[in-house]
């Protein structure tokens, strides 16, 4: 999907302009060689839609600049999403989505890739990309991202990113699914 720095740059435009045109709040993303999390929220029902929507052009912009139209796939499955329960289960995806380069090796520490590093350096570029979180950032945040996740905090956001099941506790998650 990104095999230059151009292709990232590119694909953050897309999702500014994505943000200016739906009613989403962007809380956190990560864009690695071969895929992307976002962490997001529409604010009106039917938004998410249209956000990915938009996003997925980046098909045709992908296909027109690199001459593939029609030869291969950009995507190989369709975007997953999943509700988070509270703000303990916020803070595990946020941590999963910006440690995710540092996790692949591609960085010595998170904040030397894209999410993490926009918010750290406090550099937007218009249209604004990131959205104020919800709630307060814990104290040393960075510090927090750059710590391994436990292995079972990792399985449950992969197990809900495969799934699209709610991320929670056991009895929320059982009251919503």
């Amino acid at each position: 999907m990104f095999h230059k720095d151009e292709d990232y740059a590119a694909f953050e435009r897309i999702l500014g302009e994505a943000r200016e045109m739906n009613q989403v709040e962007l809380f956190a993303y990560q864009l690695m060689p071969n895929h992307y999390h976002l962490v997001i929220r529409p604010l009106v029902d039917g938004e998410m839609s249209r956000f990915k929507g938009w996003v997925g052009t980046h098909t045709m912009r992908y296909h027109a600049h690199y001459h593939t139209g029609g030869t291969r796939h950009v995507y190989q499955q369709r975007y997953k999403s999943f509700p988070i329960q509270d703000d303990n289960h916020f803070h595990v995806v946020c941590r999963y989505v910006e440690r995710n380069a540092l996790r692949a090796g591609l960085v010595e520490s998170a904040e030397q890739w894209r999410s993490l590093r926009r918010w750290r350096n406090r550099k937007d570029s218009e249209p604004r990309l990131l959205s104020r979180w919800p709630l307060a950032r814990p104290p040393k945040w960075v510090t927090r991202v750059n710590q391994a996740l436990s292995e079972k905090e990792i399985e449950a956001v992969r197990r809900s990113a495969q799934r699209g099941a709610p991320l929670g506790d056991e009895g929320w998650v059982e009251s919503i699914a």
